[in-house]
């Protein structure tokens, strides 16, 4: 949840190593770098190699053009003077070696290079135990784009490089950010960095200032301060967070990100993830004491879970919670956030084999919306209990045998308000061939409730049971055509003839049924209704036809059509409390998917009243991408005495640096923008800027805020990720960051 209406972020302090070094020479741009910080299975342990440590007993060869030599050892060496021992390689213009201690005091143009480094100064020393050290150098890292300079560089035998008063960047040239600080240690075997009084500059400006950094060299995780996020909202007035990265464990981490709000006070956030071969999950949590806005504790807790117990056993476990219903009110920053009406807390345990799926499930919620009603908020499931079995016989007739059964406890407001079992066997036969296909079925539903007192009714064990049948056909035709490429065009009709008696059933209360909205896929089901408190009479057909078109040659499809209705012999005489009576026809339901354009899809969806010629309910999207970073996207929705809005969402580059990104979401009736956002970006070798201002309208309260984003990226610093970034890709359909 991003929660700073001005956002500044930056990128981990983190990896010197990116890229080759001859990008350096080529002038090359350094790619953007993130690295990874999802927690991975337990890997086996690196083995070091002997290349990884260099070995301190190999020969010292030397070469010059002029060599004076004393009669105690010592040499003085001028011309193109060049010291070589196994990989290290070392040039000056001057040296002088002393015997006694094995020393060489370098000078002139100093050349070093090694498989860690290269280096260039104007003096140093070279000791065949102790390495190479090199004053006023420049240096490159040959295996990652990483340059930059010391007063003093010290090259170890070991592996060890220790700069000081050092800066560096993995920017080619002039680079446009880089790191001072006062000493850096690299560790070129272990792949790890530490440093001290430390700088970040952006142009020559400092922009963060840290007393001490540690890093990865390389894409490993690494524990380390993330880069810090500012921001002003006028919810909570200014806001800074210090998040910082703890690599606990290759399987397991931990971030933490304490947020100082000006009007409501310091926030600690946290974040635990945690993955083995067989779980996964993570728990967020944020907690802010004494808010001085709302005077109480505000606080958020979600936690995830997956679990693979063996083969056919999976244990899911999803749950959040708030302090209060004003939370996300006060914390969101978009219109999405605000309408949330209730959090899930649910546990489910499912088997599943060849035949058999079972399920355990409790099933909670904690309602945020103050203002539903008693009666329409969620009952629990704890717990629901629930089988589903299918079975195919072998031989001359495909019989079929399934099994749905579920059984409930339902409770409300920590109130026990009944349990419900529903069982329904069936029986069918499945004749399925590449032209056609007939599936009649016969099955028995049979539903008994337990209920409470609290109902006041005379039968507290209230049952259900009647029979059903269905008969499902349908024909799948298809030809060729010869249209410049190779076509071919489907036509299929289809047919489900429904049948179900009357059940009188006013006095079954009604826990989680509810009416779906219509569509190709419900003129298709067995029963109107999602759920099990009702159970419609039913005698009726459904008759629906879908057409497509594929291209032969890349196995694409150019286009689907689907046409469908229902029509009702008989009246139903079951409905929902405030459900209109059906007609002899249901709505008129049409989907179309075009696709025969390259990088532009257009799909339409419409549900047309035929007995009152209007419609009820349609969405048109028209969609343009010809690439991740090129989407242009504009849409339609209608619900009638509901809603009406059109929105427009694109991200487009424009010329070689610049790129631009917007949504409006408009309300045609209120003739008013519900939530719009632009925003503009630059794009430089080794840098990002992105700048967005965002205005929307809260759904529950109606208010309007507004918010500017800004946000600096620092390519070669390691990331654990934008979350604006995420919100682009959310936002505007088929944009992707790069």
């Amino acid at each position: 949840m991003h929660r700073g209406l001005l956002h500044v972020q930056g990128l981990l302090v983190a990896s010197l190593v990116m890229m080759g070094s001859e990008a350096f020479a080529q002038g090359l741009c350094p790619a953007p770098t993130r690295v990874q910080t999802t927690p991975q299975p337990l890997p086996r342990e690196r083995a070091s190699s002997d290349s990884d440590r260099p070995a301190t007993s190999e020969t010292v060869e030397v070469s010059s053009d002029g060599a004076a030599l004393n009669l105690d050892g010592d040499a003085l060496l001028s011309g193109r003077v060049e010291i070589r021992q196994g990989g290290r390689e070392l040039s000056a213009e001057e040296v002088d070696y002393d015997s006694q201690s094995g020393v060489f005091a370098i000078g002139g143009a100093v050349r070093y290079r090694d498989a860690q480094v290269i280096a260039s100064g104007q003096s140093g020393r070279y000791s065949s135990g102790e390495g190479a050290q090199i004053d006023n150098a420049r240096f490159e890292l040959p295996e990652r784009p990483a340059q930059g300079a010391a007063d003093t560089l010290t090259i170890g035998i070991d592996g060890t490089l220790r700069l000081e008063s050092v800066w560096f960047s993995t920017c080619p040239g002039d680079p446009a950010w880089r790191i001072r600080a006062s000493d850096i240690e690299i560790d070129t075997v272990q792949r790890e960095g530490k440093g001290r009084n430390a700088a970040i500059e952006f142009f020559g400006v400092p922009i963060l200032y840290l007393p001490y950094i540690s890093f990865p060299v390389g894409d490993q995780r690494k524990s380390g301060f993330l880069f810090p996020n500012l921001g002003y909202s006028s919810r909570g007035g200014a806001e800074i967070s210090v998040p910082y990265y703890l690599n606990l464990a290759p399987n397991y981490d931990l971030s933490l990100q304490p947020t100082l709000f000006g009007k409501r006070g310091i926030d600690m956030g946290a974040r635990f993830r945690y993955l083995t071969s067989d779980h996964r999950g993570d728990v967020e949590l944020n907690y802010l004491p004494g808010d001085d806005i709302r005077d109480q504790d505000r606080s958020w807790v979600r936690f995830k879970h997956r679990g693979y117990l063996s083969n056919a056993w999976r244990l899911d476990v999803k749950a959040e919670s708030v302090s209060d219903a004003l939370y996300f009110e006060d914390f969101a920053t978009g219109a999405e956030g605000t309408s949330t009406t209730f959090l899930e807390r649910v546990a489910r345990i499912g088997y599943r084999d060849d035949h058999w799926r079972l399920l355990g499930e409790f099933q909670h919620f904690q309602t945020i919306d103050p203002s539903l009603a008693e009666g329409e908020r969620p009952f629990a499931r704890v717990p629901a209990l629930s089988a589903i079995g299918d079975y195919k016989s072998a031989g001359r007739w495909p019989l079929r045998y399934s099994l749905n059964a579920e059984i409930v406890q339902f409770a409300r407001d920590d109130q026990l308000d009944g349990w419900r079992a529903d069982i329904a066997p069936e029986i069918s036969l499945d004749f399925d061939r590449p032209a056609y296909f007939i599936r009649p079925r016969f099955g028995y539903r049979h539903t008994r409730y337990d209920l409470s007192t609290q109902f006041a009714t005379p039968d507290l064990q209230p049952s259900r049971s009647l029979p059903y049948a269905a008969l499902d056909a349908g024909v799948r035709l298809q030809r060729q055509l010869q249209l410049g490429d190779l076509r071919r065009v489907t036509l299929e009709p289809r047919l489900l003839y429904l049948w179900t008696p009357y059940r009188n059933q006013d006095q079954l209360p009604i826990f989680d049924t509810g009416l779906p909205d219509l569509n190709f896929v419900q003129l298709f089901r067995t029963s109107r209704y999602v759920g099990a408190d009702r159970v419609a009479d039913a005698n009726q057909l459904s008759t629906g036809i879908t057409s497509r078109i594929f291209d032969l040659r890349s196995g694409r499809q150019l286009l689907s059509a689907t046409l469908g209705q229902i029509h009702y012999f008989e009246t139903s005489a079951v409905r929902l409390p405030g459900e209109p009576v059906a007609r002899q026809r249901s709505d008129l339901v049409a989907e179309m998917d075009v696709t025969a354009w390259r990088n532009i899809t257009l799909r339409l969806a419409t549900q047309w009243d035929t007995s009152r010629s209007r419609q009820e309910r349609s969405q048109v999207r028209l969609s343009y991408r010809p690439d991740e970073e090129r989407a242009l996207n504009l849409t339609y929705r209608f619900q009638r005495e509901r809603l009406e809005q059109g929105e427009l969402s694109g991200a487009w580059p424009i010329g070689k640096n610049w790129g631009v990104f917007s949504r409006l979401v408009y309300d045609l009736d209120g003739r008013s923008s519900l939530d719009r956002f632009a925003g503009v970006e630059y794009r430089a070798c080794c840098w990002r800027l992105r700048a967005v201002a965002r205005r929307f309208v809260s759904s529950r309260s109606g208010e309007r805020e507004t918010g500017l984003y800004l946000q600096l990226e620092l390519n070669g610093l390691a990331s654990v990720g934008s979350g604006a970034d995420a919100f682009l890709e959310q936002a505007i359909r088929g944009y992707s960051f790069r």
